[in-house]
């Protein structure tokens, strides 16, 4: 059951969050607030599992408040999904070097906030479509050879553990990945652990990174 903080400078937004997760069940929004300063002393007092953040918050943006927890070292350790309505390239990059599981705007309804919430929960990644397909463009406009040393090893996978991990590179959600599959949410989750174990990744970062990185991702 995720616990939620979300922090916005505008009411509206903080409003419109909090309607939009309580329409999810399973999903406790334990406060909200406009101030970065505010936000550190909630996040420290009540563990959030996730922290909703907008970019711009009243004595801070949110970018320095997510650095400010994560220098923190709260355990556990809070997920970030940002609200944002600049999907521009400068926007999007800085979001995701710091290390944001999940990124939703003024697009996403409901459905799409409450994903992004148990998504972020779990450690995974949910971008916007056409934020992944800009990635996946980027990728493939890069023209680098795939790295020699890898391809033995991801010969090793199974022909459905590179099917699932070239569409979580896509940036599909577990959710998404088996829709398309017609296979269960749970034997995904089977899957990518598999992966990390053969592969010996941590998380699903890497496994994307390894991808491009085996050359999975050429078409």
């Amino acid at each position: 059951m995720p616990r939620v903080l979300i922090c916005d400078e505008l009411p509206v937004v903080r409003n419109g969050l909090r309607m939009m997760l309580s329409a999810g069940d399973g999903i406790t929004v334990i406060d909200s607030t406009d101030s970065g300063a505010h936000a550190v002393m909630l996040a420290r007092s009540h563990r959030p599992d996730v922290i909703i953040t907008g970019l711009s918050l009243r004595g801070t943006s949110g970018l320095e408040l997510m650095s400010r927890l994560r220098r923190d070292n709260l355990q556990p350790t809070a997920q970030f999904v940002v609200y944002t309505m600049n999907y521009a390239d400068e926007i999007i990059s800085e979001i995701l070097h710091a290390g944001v599981s999940c990124v939703v705007g003024p697009e996403s309804d409901a459905e799409d906030l409450t994903s992004a919430v148990r998504i972020a929960a779990r450690g995974e990644v949910m971008l916007p479509p056409r934020v992944a397909r800009r990635l996946v463009d980027w990728f493939r406009r890069r023209n680098t050879q795939p790295e020699e040393t890898l391809r033995p090893i991801a010969a090793a996978l199974t022909t459905r553990e590179r099917q699932v991990l070239v569409l979580i590179a896509t940036g599909l959600s577990t959710e998404q990945v088996a829709d398309r599959l017609a296979i269960g949410i749970a034997t995904v989750r089977t899957h990518v652990y598999r992966m990390r174990s053969k592969l010996q990744l941590t998380d699903r970062a890497q496994l994307v990174s390894f991808a491009y990185r085996a050359g999975l991702m050429q078409t």
